[in-house]
């Protein structure tokens, strides 16, 4: 049951939320109501971007989903002048600890993000300025084009401030249609709406051009800010271009580790897929597996999860999924569900109670077996069916007691933060679609992003 504060006095809710949850970082309190709700742009605070590196901030690319609350017809000067990929908060009467949180747009979100009278960036809420605003500077790498014209940022954008590039390599999904699409994932929109928009926006990523932009990258990356890429798109239930799944994808990784041998941690999110091609996946060189459930309940994961439940079943997903941990190394395999979609009327369970008692069997399955999952908070695009549904979300009382099931679950198996996301801990973390890195502990000696 929706919180009545939530279309009122969001201060309010959060507040209380802080205080009932003193254990869970207000950072993510706040992360976690925007990432669900979003965030609306004053025009001062654009990037100024279109599809050219041309400005000063590094713009929102795009990488798989839209992310956003609104279509980009509906966004207006925010679909012509790209808001920035990320936000960094600091500050404020909450004296935030740094904080990376993920641009999702929402025109009529009560969060805002603004100049204030000093000429600096600020969120709002409620009227109020809560937190100092930070943008992502525009990369060296996102000024260089390949040679045939083509952007960085479109072939191989990074995020999570420039820790992770992500390789959407096939922008489509093969699981089409309402009796097959994933209920939640506007993929498919998402390439429709760019194409219809004339962006730049390619279906099938040519390996040369990966390899290209990457070059790019690791020459002016000279930080070393980049850590790892991941590889992913569209399931393939045929094949693409004469290859399945497994060597669709995993064609890049080869080529990508053998020009680059141990410069990223190779990382996949596909299928959950028989072992033997899990194995391919380990043999061209990624190291880190993401066979991602979705959805725990059973029901649930029918409903919203048609195409996967058609062509593979849940209960084969899963065995799936703990195979792989023989593959990789269960550490290693850390496949990711949608927080938020357990509470999406009409399907999902109506009280949170129920809502967490069901995710957390699910966690304590996969992490009995020494399998970390990790999640992203739900953004009800809404183009999709649940997005139109529940253009609200989930109640955030959900994801907050979310993250402290998820902290629980962890220490009661006794597992650590997963491998490839950047550091733990409130201030440190740098993984921007959910808060879970933000409430882990931080490791002992571990660095600050």
């Amino acid at each position: 049951m929706r919180d009545p504060r939530e279309g009122t006095d969001r201060t309010a809710l959060v507040e209380d939320l802080m205080q009932r949850f003193p254990h869970i970082p207000r950072e993510a309190v706040l992360k976690e109501d925007l990432l669900r709700g979003g965030m609306a742009f004053d025009d001062s605070a654009l990037s100024d971007t279109a599809d050219k590196a041309t400005g000063e901030v590094k713009p929102k690319s795009y990488f798989i989903f839209s992310f956003d609350h609104r279509t980009l017809p509906e966004l207006g000067e925010a679909a012509l002048r790209r808001p920035p990929e990320e936000i960094v908060l600091t500050g404020g009467p909450y004296d935030l600890a740094r904080t990376v949180v993920s641009v999702r747009v929402n025109p009529s979100s009560p969060y805002r993000v603004q100049a204030g009278e000093d000429g600096a960036l600020g969120l709002y809420l409620d009227g109020r300025r809560i937190a100092d605003v930070g943008l992502p500077p525009m990369p060296d790498y996102y000024r260089h084009t390949l040679a045939n014209g083509k952007s960085v940022m479109e072939v191989a954008p990074t995020i999570q401030w420039g820790y992770l590039i992500y390789l959407t390599v096939f922008r489509v999904c093969q699981y089409f249609g309402a009796k097959e699409e994933c209920q939640y994932c506007d993929i498919n929109h998402n390439w429709r709406q760019h194409k219809a928009a004339g962006r730049p926006y390619t279906g099938v990523k040519p390996v040369e051009e990966v390899l290209e932009a990457l070059q790019i990258i690791s020459d002016h990356d000279t930080l070393g800010a980049s850590s790892a890429y991941t590889l992913t798109g569209g399931s393939i239930t045929s094949q693409v271009q004469g290859k399945d799944e497994a060597d669709f994808y995993g064609q890049y990784a080869k080529a990508i580790e053998e020009r680059f041998p141990g410069r990223w941690t190779g990382k996949v999110v596909a299928q959950a897929l028989p072992k033997e091609d899990v194995q391919r996946f380990h043999d061209y060189g990624i190291r880190i597996y993401h066979p991602n459930f979705e959805v725990w309940d059973k029901r649930l994961f029918e409903l919203y999860c048609p195409g996967k439940e058609r062509y593979v079943g849940r209960e084969e997903w899963h065995r799936r999924i703990l195979d792989s941990a023989e593959v990789f190394g269960p550490r290693n395999v850390i496949p990711n569900f949608v927080a938020g979609v357990e509470m999406a009327a009409p399907y999902g369970f109506h009280s949170v109670d129920e809502a967490i008692a069901s995710t957390t069997e699910g966690l304590d399955f996969f992490m009995s077996h020494g399998i970390t999952p990790r999640f992203t908070t739900w953004c009800p695009e809404p183009t999709t069916p649940l997005g139109k549904t529940n253009p609200q979300g989930a109640p955030l009382e959900y994801h907050i007691r979310l993250l402290d099931a998820y902290r629980s679950a962890m220490q009661r198996h006794g597992l650590s933060s997963p491998p490839g996301y950047g550091p733990a801990g409130a201030g440190r973390a740098v993984f921007s679609v959910s808060s879970f890195m933000d409430t882990l502990p931080a490791e002992e000696g571990a660095p600050v992003a």
